[in-house]
């Protein structure tokens, strides 16, 4: 846990953590933090800075909090993503949440298996968990939104409702146009070591679609819709692998990582 993170419940009640609490247990058995030590902590979407122990008992920590930063701002990249096997899920969320992408829209797609989207890590909430997991292993306070659609179609048309100059990307490893890191070129992303930033000024949306692929039509739905499709090489990658690999790239491209 590199950071301590609190809703805004808990800071309303006084940065309290009950003593049966996972966080608490790592603050006092992993860490070995006893009453006057500190510890790295932060508010769910909100400051991070320090938490001092004031008082522990068999109820509960009582700690004190500083502010020191706004907590790792998340970058300007979105990704759309094809439901994939609620395994590979837990694992995909955590890992881009890391990478600190804003926002993941997971959709359904022709080819996507259709039960996925109905699995207990979306209805129950643990999907949030898993990108708060993700959140805390960066040492971040911003937690990346998500959106669930039932189709491709209304997916892209909620991020074009927003009326934003997006770059808009489609990886795809059947005749891609152009290759990933060429296309975000092209746009002004060719962010180089040594310079204060990328020229690119935009937040990228990236579709990766579901284990299958995406059908023509899906490919043609994309680029009616402005998607550049794009490849990452010859080799096919599970949709996980897909979606980290992607955002690595992009990110580096905008000067992030």
């Amino acid at each position: 846990m590199n950071i301590c993170l609190f809703s805004k419940e808990e800071v309303e009640s006084g940065f309290n953590l009950k003593i049966k609490d996972d966080r608490a247990n790592h603050i006092l058995k992993i860490l070995h933090k006893k009453e006057g030590d500190s510890f790295v902590a932060g508010v769910i979407d909100g400051m991070a800075g320090i938490a001092t122990i004031q008082k522990i008992d068999q109820e509960f920590i009582y700690c004190s909090f500083k502010e020191t930063s706004s907590g790792k701002p998340l970058n300007p990249l979105k990704m759309i993503i094809g439901f994939p096997r609620p395994i590979q899920l837990k694992r995909l969320l955590r890992d881009i949440a890391a990478l600190g992408v804003c926002e993941v829209h997971l959709t359904g797609t022709e080819l996507g298996e259709k039960s996925y989207m109905q699995s207990t890590l979306v209805e129950k909430g643990n999907a949030y968990k898993m990108l708060l997991d993700g959140t805390v292993q960066a040492g971040s306070t911003n937690v990346p939104k998500l959106f669930l659609h039932k189709t491709l179609k209304d997916c892209i048309a909620e991020i074009k409702s927003e009326n934003a100059e997006n770059v808009l990307l489609a990886l795809d490893n059947v005749n891609p146009k152009i290759s990933l890191k060429k296309s975000l070129g092209e746009f002004g992303c060719n962010f180089e070591y040594g310079s204060q930033d990328s020229n690119c000024a935009k937040t990228v949306v990236a579709a990766i679609g579901s284990e299958r692929g995406w059908t023509d039509k899906e490919r043609t739905l994309l680029e009616e819709n402005g998607f550049i499709r794009c490849g990452m090489g010859e080799r096919i990658m599970r949709t996980e692998t897909a979606a980290t690999v992607s955002a690595s790239i992009i990110l580096a491209q905008l000067g992030k990582i």
